[in-house]
């Protein structure tokens, strides 16, 4: 955190990345009445969420994991260069003071990045994770609880919402096997085929949610679900939802 103290609270500085400008506003609105949150910036696009933290050098950055161009592990790779094999090592570094180059100039500190998502699909925890996060919670999450959660990862601890935590515990544990060990295909041209857009909406209706409940989830409307779950249908050549239930399930996209 910042060592400008307001009130005799430090101020911890936030950086706000998501593709919806309604949601970062309410972020945004929640974050302000918290003591000791200031929030310095915001970002619709990778691009625009590099070039800020670079610009703003923030504490902690509120990163969407899922963005047309992208999305928060793009993001990650531009600014901490993390590697994307995800070594454990390297996960979830917090941020450190200033370090002094050989000039002697002295460097500012590395902004610490939790992840906000609508997701909760173990495989987009862990991308993160791997990418440098330090965090994962969901946007089910209350005002009071982001503002804790954000002052947490500031201050070094590992913050995730309920049952998240357990995914990065597996994934680090022991390594995932990948498809070829699962005996699935590397490339599978009908996943690959789907947005990471439709692909959030095959997860849900795999799991039941309705139209209106993937709606609100996603923070689209009704109608822009339908019209991606006609898409996956299609692309996907699969008759109905219950058959694409199958299909995911089969995929593991569930």
């Amino acid at each position: 955190m910042t060592d400008e103290p307001v009130g005799g609270v430090r101020v911890c500085r936030v950086f706000l990345v998501d593709d919806h400008a309604v949601f970062r506003s309410g972020v945004r609105a929640e974050l302000a009445g918290q003591t000791g949150i200031e929030v310095v910036g915001e970002a619709g696009s990778v691009a625009e969420a590099v070039a800020g933290i670079g610009r703003v050098r923030p504490d902690v950055v509120l990163l969407d994991v899922h963005m047309p161009d992208g999305g928060g592990v793009a993001v990650l790779r531009s600014v901490l260069g993390a590697d994307p094999s995800g070594a454990p090592a390297t996960y979830g570094a917090p941020a450190t003071s200033g370090t002094a180059d050989a000039s002697g100039t002295s460097e500012a500190p590395v902004s610490t990045f939790l992840a906000l998502s609508v997701s909760d699909a173990a495989e987009d925890v862990i991308a993160v994770i791997r990418g440098g996060a330090r965090g994962y919670v969901t946007k089910t999450i209350s005002g009071g609880e982001l503002a804790d959660a954000v002052r947490r990862v500031a201050d070094g601890d590992a913050v995730f919402s309920p049952r998240l935590a357990g995914f990065v515990l597996d994934a680090f544990a022991r390594a995932a096997p990948g498809p070829e060990e699962r005996g699935e295909p590397v490339h599978d041209p009908e996943v690959d085929s789907l947005t990471p857009r439709e692909k959030e909406v095959l997860r849900l209706l795999a799991r039941g949610y309705t139209y209106k409940e993937i709606a609100e989830k996603l923070f689209i409307s009704v109608k822009t679900v339908e019209t991606h779950a006609s898409n996956v249908l299609r692309k996907t050549q699969q008759s109905n939802r219950h058959a694409l239930t199958r299909w995911a399930q089969s995929r593991h996209l569930d």
